[in-house]
């Protein structure tokens, strides 16, 4: 007979949903009644109601450079520390020049003012292929997103991820510690500005390593189920020195064996992750960006990291002898970006991740990253930038002892363009 699993996280999850939006509206409603200035706050917004505006924004982009090393053929472009070699000479010799315009991007955004706040919409492509697409240059939806006071539903960043956290980098991809998602989302946001609080339901999806067992047949049959959505929150406090920032997130990933044999690999894990990040403006010229992630099972949310859960041994159990593990995982992200004057910047900085592996992923997975950058940038005119960038990064396996460098230098050319009517 199979073992059924329970979990009490479904319930604690919409309950604690639903307790935060209750209470954030009573607490707005109080805050309103209290000082009395719910009416005065009505009146002066409809005294100098805001224009309808309509933007297409974009750039197009070239890149090109040399790699001394290797990488993923489909990675040509990129300093993706998980693409490099897991052994020697995995993507052939070393030494390639690389050349192309997929980061080029085109949007579109608008405003309008309705009795319940702006209304606002993002909807934006660019040409980079991932997925079945990757290697490619194609479009690839980046932001399809619309918001209405203080509700928002689409794709966009993941509450969990500060985006501003992101270096002034050419290199497209970006630091390997950084979390760094654009997720489907329902999302509340009763506090905006420079002080923020935001509330999220997000599409859920997670990847598994089936380590040494891969293609048993066994494994064929083992199904991936994500009963709830993802929930994510964060909170952002803003002042004249920069920013502090505090994000969570709470998932539960779920397995089922739909084969019908004496075996049982069904199981469940709960993802969990703890974000924490910066901006300090340390002068008048230099921008520090700095972030520290700490989580079981959130790789999914990571800029590179591959599973989320990796196999461990129970060999003593004849009905499940191996089971899934929601692996845990460290990021780092620390970046200055510096102002010369008003045509020359330089960013330089660091970024690492670390996953505690599981006893039963092969010796060549993937363990710790480390990516680093340094660049000047040049802007001889306002919507027109140029610059040479250095990029290294290195990739370590699980327990075979080998790691692979990569070695990168990269010139990008990058011509904006915006047209923008009303507001």
């Amino acid at each position: 007979m199979r073992r059924t699993q329970t979990s009490r996280l479904p319930g604690v999850v919409w309950l604690l949903t639903t307790t935060l939006i209750l209470g954030g509206m009573s607490q707005a409603y109080a805050q309103d009644s209290a000082d009395g200035k719910g009416d005065a706050n009505a009146a002066a917004s409809q005294a100098s109601p805001s224009k309808s505006s309509f933007e297409v924004y974009g750039f197009a982009m070239l890149d090109i450079g040399q790699n001394f090393k290797q990488i993923h053929p489909d990675w040509y472009d990129t300093m993706r520390v998980t693409k490099l070699p897991s052994f020697k000479d995995e993507f052939g010799k070393d030494n390639s020049t690389f050349a192309g315009v997929r980061q080029s991007r085109l949007g579109v955004r608008s405003s309008t003012p309705t009795d319940l706040g702006d209304l606002k919409t993002t909807f934006e492509f660019e040409l980079f292929g991932t997925g079945v697409d990757s290697g490619q240059t194609t479009f690839r939806l980046r932001h399809a997103y619309g918001e209405l006071g203080a509700f928002g539903a689409g794709q966009t960043w993941s509450p969990f991820m500060d985006p501003d956290v992101f270096p002034n980098s050419l290199e497209y991809w970006g630091p390997t510690g950084m979390v760094f998602f654009r997720n489907v989302q329902l999302r509340w946001m009763p506090l905006k500005g420079d002080t923020s609080f935001t509330l999220a339901l997000e599409r859920p999806g997670a990847s598994a390593d089936q380590g040494v067992y891969a293609g048993r047949i066994e494994l064929q049959d083992v199904k991936p189920r994500f009963p709830l959505p993802d929930l994510s929150a964060a909170y952002k406090y803003g002042a004249k020195w920069g920013y502090v920032r505090a994000a969570g997130m709470l998932r539960e990933m779920k397995w089922d064996d739909v084969n019908d044999d004496q075996l049982d690999l069904s199981g469940s894990a709960t993802g969990w992750g703890i974000n924490l990040s910066s901006n300090l403006n340390a002068s008048k010229s230099d921008v520090v960006r700095l972030q520290f992630v700490f989580g079981e099972g959130i790789q999914n949310y990571m800029n590179d990291a591959p599973v989320d859960v990796g196999i461990v041994n129970q060999l003593q159990n004849p009905i499940t002898p191996i089971a899934g593990k929601a692996l845990p995982i460290i990021g780092i992200v620390a970046f200055v970006d510096h102002t010369w004057n008003s045509m020359f910047t330089s960013t330089f900085g660091y970024s690492m991740t670390d996953i505690d592996n599981s006893e039963a992923q092969a010796p060549n997975a993937y363990r710790r990253g480390h990516y680093a950058l340094g660049n000047v940038l040049y802007t001889p005119v306002p919507n027109v930038m140029l610059g040479g960038e250095f990029q290294w990064g290195r990739r370590e396996n699980f327990s075979d002892g080998f790691h692979s460098d990569g070695v990168k230098l990269q010139f990008s050319f990058k011509y904006n363009f915006s047209y923008k009517v009303g507001g």
